[in-house]
């Protein structure tokens, strides 16, 4: 399997509607603080030799001031050598709200499977998720928030529940017509009342 190229992932995802957060390449630290445009960003080394970035240390957030940035980007670079090749992504910080996963995979019994789960650090004490066989219609992907103990919290009292549900019909539609993707991760996705934004992105062929 061959993991897709982040900001190829991400156009992919535009293309099918799916909202993700503003996120570039950066050579410098330069390039950085001309990406953040005064907003607070994250720094992070994507390499095919670290899947786990945080827990390898390739993450910085909340990232204000230039010399914050330069600083970060120094440390990262100097990580980042021994994971060649690999590229360091640059990302506007994103609101604060509840974590979500949705994904995908093709299933060798039932072909593209659609989920969605709680995400952060409750993923693995409540094992809260839903599964459903794509391609699903609108009542499949209200039901599959229906299922979850964390509906409530998810859409913030149903206020963004049609735009979850929306998301869910669009993440399914993408996954039956690239039939080429074997895995697809959104995680995590950030929902607050006012809608969603997707942070990760991780495709493989």
């Amino acid at each position: 399997m061959t993991l897709l190229d982040y900001l190829k992932a991400k156009q992919l995802l535009d293309k099918y509607g799916i909202h993700s957060i503003e996120s570039a390449y950066v050579k410098s630290a330069e390039e950085a603080a001309r990406f953040s445009k005064g907003k607070p960003i994250v720094l992070k080394v994507l390499s095919g030799k670290a899947l786990h970035k945080s827990k390898a240390g390739l993450v910085r957030l909340n990232l204000y001031t230039e010399q914050q940035i330069a600083s970060a980007y120094k440390e990262l670079y100097a990580k980042a050598q021994k994971l060649r090749p690999y590229n360091i992504l640059a990302q506007h910080m994103s609101e604060s709200g509840v974590e979500i996963i949705i994904g995908g995979r093709t299933d060798s019994q039932f072909g593209k499977v659609l989920l969605i789960g709680l995400g952060g650090i409750y993923v693995e004490v409540f094992r809260d998720f839903a599964l459903r066989i794509a391609p699903i219609t609108r009542k499949e992907a209200g039901d599959m928030l229906d299922q979850m103990r964390s509906s409530n919290v998810i859409t913030h009292g149903g206020k963004n529940a049609k735009q979850i549900e929306e998301l869910l019909m669009k993440v399914s539609a993408l996954l039956v017509k690239n039939p080429e993707i074997s895995e697809l991760d959104l995680n995590p996705v950030i929902v607050t009342e006012k809608g969603y934004e997707v942070v990760d992105i991780r495709v493989l062929k």
